[in-house]
């Protein structure tokens, strides 16, 4: 068993290999959910801000969180398959 206590075809070996191949997705989702838990505890405490503009702002929000995460994934991996192999 490569990938710790888990069976190699079962889809907790597979979600683990891949968070161990692109490390900033699982960060990304993490954020993702983060920045939406924020947004349902302000829901409560947004004042007199319309429903409307409170939802837009946490959707920006996190879709910011989502991409941001993913544009340093793809320079982390450019990283690694270009600069890293030339000096080696």
């Amino acid at each position: 068993m490569s990938s710790g206590d888990f069976p190699e075809d079962s889809q907790s070996a597979k979600l683990v290999r891949k968070a161990k191949e692109s490390p900033f997705v699982p960060i990304g989702l993490a954020g993702f959910a983060a920045v939406v838990a924020y947004g349902l505890y302000k829901l409560k405490h947004r004042g007199n801000t319309k429903m409307s503009v409170h939802l837009i702002h946490m959707r920006v929000g996190a879709q910011s969180f989502v991409v941001g995460a993913m544009a340093i994934g793809v320079l982390y991996s450019m990283y690694k398959e270009y600069l890293a192999k030339s000096e080696e």
